[in-house]
């Protein structure tokens, strides 16, 4: 039996090197930003907690649109990476083209929601009367920030949609590259706009702001001039600006196949949003706790995230070329890999992560409600990586649906429900609020599993 199991789950040594050689560059780079998003975090949270607090606000909110372009790239490389597979260029350029297209589009909405629509959405943060903070302070922290950070929308949203592509080729070394230098940049300046350095005056959020705008022109600038500088290696960009069309039948299949996914990505983060809006309720420290204990979570979070988004490039190539076996095969040996990482991360996150909040300019309160958030996050981080698994390989086979019920109705009919209610109307404490919103993770686990065992994503879509 544990020489069936071995042979069902471990992988032999030339499939653990393909695997980590494509997952590798890309945790790098998810660390190396979430690292600089940590210091980011570390140096605003020295200003105070509002300022803090209107940051955090607004990173919520571009939350939801990042995880709107990322469900238009992910749309388009289900089909993306099964051409690639197949060995169809032609193919593969036209789902840059409609990458390009939907990201302009999702572009010009979160504009037009963040000018005009922006203060509202802040103070849906701001409700509660009670607890530590200023929220007239914060709202005003909040627009100072959000003003500038609009600029950044633009190359934040080309990057993703050539990066995306690139990595369906198995080129996740650029990215990377690009990523280490955006954000090495962003946290020199960072530094220098926030407090001020010689004749440059500190500027505070608006320093941190303008930094993070200029890092992601940056990165932008990489990714670009590079896969335009190498396209005998990017065969997509052959021909894709001769034109602007799409075949017909393509777009409506990646439509098809893709709205639910796009739709799920935006939801699914409107609803991670309305989470914190639901904690807030027991006040503004909640939000500046929860903003500590995720920024140091996410650097830990980094290793299921790409592991899985490497699942979708693996298994999606073995389908597009046919390879249904293979493709199960992998996938057996690529979450059981994610959840073994995972349950090493979440250990150390578990030990060293309640000597993060100390860092924080706040006040104690928050630091250990941030530590209480830490310990839980922890515990969750392996069956978060089982469900989060289990979306990719749902997903690399068209199932676009399902995942959309997996996730986002997922998150909205049972996860946001849950905060609320027991956040507005339960006597409990907000630590056990949090811990039992985050336990429905369980169920997510259990349709995951029998989701993947049912083998109904094994399908060539190309």
């Amino acid at each position: 039996m544990l020489a069936r199991l071995k042979k069902k789950y471990i992988g032999d040594k030339a499939f653990y090197v393909r695997y980590i050689s494509i997952a590798m560059p890309m945790i790098i780079q998810s660390f190396i930003t979430n690292f600089v998003s940590f210091l980011d975090n570390i140096m605003v949270g020295q200003l105070g907690t509002e300022q803090m607090t209107g940051v955090a606000i607004i990173n919520q909110l571009f939350f939801v649109y990042a995880l709107a372009i990322f469900g238009v790239a992910g749309a388009a490389s289900i089909f993306g990476a099964q051409f690639y597979g197949k060995g169809d260029h032609q193919g593969h350029m036209y789902t840059f083209r409609f990458r390009l297209y939907a990201i302009a589009f999702f572009t010009i909405i979160a504009a037009c929601l963040f000018i005009f629509c922006g203060d509202g959405l802040i103070s849906l943060y701001l409700t509660s009367e009670t607890g530590e903070g200023d929220p007239t302070l914060t709202l005003q922290c909040a627009k100072s920030y959000m003003k500038i950070i609009l600029v950044g929308f633009i190359p934040f949203g080309l990057t993703q949609a050539y990066a995306s592509i690139v990595k369906e080729t198995g080129q996740t070394f650029i990215p990377m590259v690009a990523g280490l230098i955006g954000v090495v940049f962003n946290a020199v300046f960072d530094y220098i706009l926030i407090f001020g350095f010689g004749p440059i005056p500190a500027m505070g959020i608006e320093g941190a702001a303008i930094a993070t705008v200029m890092a992601r022109f940056v990165e932008c600038a990489i990714v670009l001039i590079w896969s335009h500088t190498h396209t005998s290696k990017n065969q997509f960009l052959t021909g894709a600006f001769k034109g602007i069309g799409l075949p017909s039948e393509l777009f409506s299949r990646i439509l098809i196949k893709g709205f639910p996914l796009i739709i799920n990505e935006i939801l699914w983060a409107a609803g991670m949003t309305a989470l914190t809006q639901s904690y807030s309720i027991r006040g503004l420290e909640i939000v500046a706790a929860g903003n500590i204990a995720s920024t140091i979570s996410n650097l830990f979070n980094i290793v299921f995230i790409q592991l899985g988004g490497c699942i979708s490039i693996i298994v999606g190539q073995y389908l597009g070329a046919g390879e249904l076996d293979e493709a199960k095969d992998a996938d057996n040996k690529m979450i059981f890999f994610s959840v073994a990482c995972c349950i090493v991360m979440a250990l150390l996150l578990f030990v060293f992560g309640r000597f993060f909040p100390a860092i924080y300019n706040t006040s104690d309160h928050i630091k250990n409600l941030a530590t209480s958030f830490i310990y839980i996050q922890a515990f969750m981080m392996p069956f978060c990586a089982l469900s989060h698994a289990s979306y990719f390989t749902l997903r690399s086979g068209g199932k676009t649906i399902i995942t959309f019920f997996f996730d986002s109705v997922f998150t909205w009919v049972i996860m946001v429900p849950c905060a609320f209610l027991l956040s507005k109307y339960s006597s409990f404490g907000i630590v056990t609020v949090f811990f039992l919103t985050s336990a429905t993770e369980f169920i997510k686990n259990a349709v995951g599993v029998i989701m993947v065992k049912s083998n109904t994503w094994l399908n060539k879509l190309v």
